[in-house]
């Protein structure tokens, strides 16, 4: 602690640079948020003109972010927080979060300037200059952005080189993505040779974070380098294969990787302690990827599972076993080196749900609640439709927009199986049928990819479903997705704000510098953030999860739902 701040708790930052904002969070030791900032680049630095924190060229299928907006912006937040009192002084470490995948190309010249910043000027004009066009230490002035589009050549070069998209993510646990950065590269290499040739090093977008306040470049860390399509996953090295593909010398300009979880890389930058005031002690610690940094955002324990539910629906877990499928991802978790990260997208999430309300609600009605008639109607409802035994059960899957799990285009499609295990397409089923339908299509395919992953459970389900996004709060979807996934202890609503990642970042900070036992050892992240984390207020139970007879039933159509999803691919 700080000689002349003897009285005072000392705090720990965490940074969340996402597409549309810089966050910074402030916790104390005790995990408590004593200050939150946000700058929202759009209305902020409008002067970059970026629409949603980027820019776009439909024509080229390409998203992109200018990499001084960034830089401006933290300088911005810092600011703001000096203005505002806060006391950077007692700050003992910092951790951050990037929008995954993202890359920034350094410069020759970088490394040196990083280290000889001069606390009376700004970041924008000693890193990249003044005037439109320049780009300073930088090779090239913008950095890929995870919505991109433009490298479908480049994915396919990444599957046909190591012998398609299923050996691809037993490598490097995913399956080729246009936003993946080796694909990226690849797609700099091949339109910017001579950019190319003067890329020094080549960072992440959290790295990249990391590098401004190191006064360095900063390594990659374990977690976010899994997100390339160019790390083995098995040797937890790089891929030589996939790096020669991408551009020649590119494994001296990525760097070392970062193996250990809450590593001490170096005392902040001299600039950030005369400029803003930070003690010259201060911790920087690796930076992560938003989506691991996410999960970091409470105690999750082995097996527990966090499903978004917001406009798209992703599922996250850790879990020991590694089963690698072109349908989800698997990265190395950031804080236990004896766990995955399983991570699962869709694209069909609210807006599925949405529009299968909106088709069975009654206009004729009005009511302050838009769900309300959708949810007494799914809850009404037996599951898979069936009210005896003899039955046959309904599935419906429905994509308003095309899907990425499975990869097939918009459409709808209704299934009824009969109880010897026949399949029979229909064109309608009636509206309480329809309303459980979406939502239990949504819990069948995230339980049936989940499955391999949940093979040392017994039974093979979640210990606990938390929800987290706007479809947390519906009591149907809640009931329904618990009675599909399981969750041996129940399924929660989870409350951590809209900063989960920044909080994340910020209780990794804390762990990588309070984390020790009295002897010595390292504390693991999760029992170090359960005895600070209070469920109060953050946690509500929401539904039974497990059921018993419930639960097995959707079991049952499994091997049915997998085959509908096969015949709607065939249908493409």
């Amino acid at each position: 602690m700080s000689p002349s701040l003897p009285s005072l708790e000392q705090l720990y930052l965490g940074l969340d640079l996402s597409t549309q904002q810089l966050k910074c969070l402030a916790v104390t030791g005790s995990l408590s948020v004593t200050h939150e900032e946000i700058v929202t680049f759009d209305s902020d630095l409008p002067h970059y003109g970026t629409k949603k924190g980027v820019h776009m060229d439909s024509a080229l299928n390409e998203v992109t972010a200018p990499v001084a907006m960034w830089i401006e912006a933290l300088d911005l937040t810092l600011s703001r927080m000096k203005r505002a009192g806060f006391e950077f002084e007692r700050v003992r470490g910092v951790s951050g979060a990037g929008q995954q995948h993202g890359s920034v190309f350094w410069s020759e010249e970088a490394e040196g300037v990083l280290g000889e910043l001069d606390a009376k000027r700004g970041l924008v004009e000693q890193l990249v200059g003044e005037g439109e066009g320049r780009e300073g230490v930088f090779t090239w002035d913008r950095s890929p952005n995870w919505q991109d589009h433009s490298t479908q050549a480049q994915c396919d070069a990444f599957e046909q080189c190591v012998g398609g998209e299923e050996i691809l993510a037993g490598i490097t646990g995913s399956k080729a993505h246009h936003r993946f950065t080796g694909p990226q590269i690849l797609r700099f290499y091949q339109r910017f040779p001579g950019r190319y040739e003067r890329t020094s090093r080549i960072s992440l977008v959290s790295s990249f974070l990391c590098s401004l306040f190191l006064g360095r470049i900063a390594p990659i860390d374990v977690s976010d380098v899994c997100g390339m399509n160019l790390w083995d996953m098995r040797s937890n090295s790089w891929s030589g294969e996939l790096l020669n593909l991408s551009a020649p010398d590119l494994r001296s300009r990525l760097g070392e990787v970062e193996m250990q979880p809450g590593k001490h890389l170096g005392p902040v930058s001299g600039y950030f302690v005369e400029r803003f005031g930070f003690r010259e002690e201060c911790v920087i610690t690796p930076f992560t990827g938003d989506n691991p940094s996410t999960i970091l955002a409470l105690p999750l324990r082995p097996l527990d599972a966090i499903v978004s539910l917001g406009t798209s629906t992703t599922l996250l877990m850790a879990t020991p076993t590694y089963v690698p499928s072109p349908s989800y991802h698997l990265f190395n978790h950031p804080t236990d080196r004896e766990l995955y990260m399983f991570m699962l997208c869709y694209c069909n999430g609210a807006l599925a749900r949405e529009r299968i309300r909106d088709e069975i609600t009654s206009t004729s009605t009005p009511t302050s609640d838009p769900w309300g008639e959708f949810n007494e109607k799914a809850l009404s409802t037996p599951p898979l439709g069936k009210r005896l035994k003899t039955d046959d059960a309904k599935l419906g899957i429905y994509f308003p927009v095309p899907e990425i799990v499975p990869n097939v285009g918009a459409g709808t499609w209704r299934y009824r199986i009969s109880p010897t295990g026949d399949l029979k397409k229909v064109e309608t089923f009636d509206s309480g049928i329809e309303a459980r339908a979406i939502i239990e299509s949504q819990a069948l395919s995230m339980r049936l990819r989940a499955n391999p992953l949940l093979s040392t459970s017994t039974p093979a389900q979640p210990r606990r479903v938390y929800l987290v996004g706007g479809g947390s709060k519906n009591p149907a979807i809640a009931e329904v997705l618990g009675q599909v996934l399981g969750g041996k202890e129940g399924v929660y609503r989870l409350d951590v704000g809209g900063n989960a990642c920044a909080l994340g970042a910020a209780y990794y900070a804390a762990w990588a510098v309070e984390g020790r036992k009295r002897d010595g050892e390292e504390e693991g992240f999760g029992d170090f953030v359960a005895e600070r984390w209070e469920e109060g207020g953050r946690i509500v139970k929401v539904g039974e999860g497990y059921e018993e007879g419930v639960w097995e039933g959707y079991g049952d159509v499994l091997d049915a739902f997998e085959e509908v999803e096969r015949r709607i691919g065939r249908e493409e």
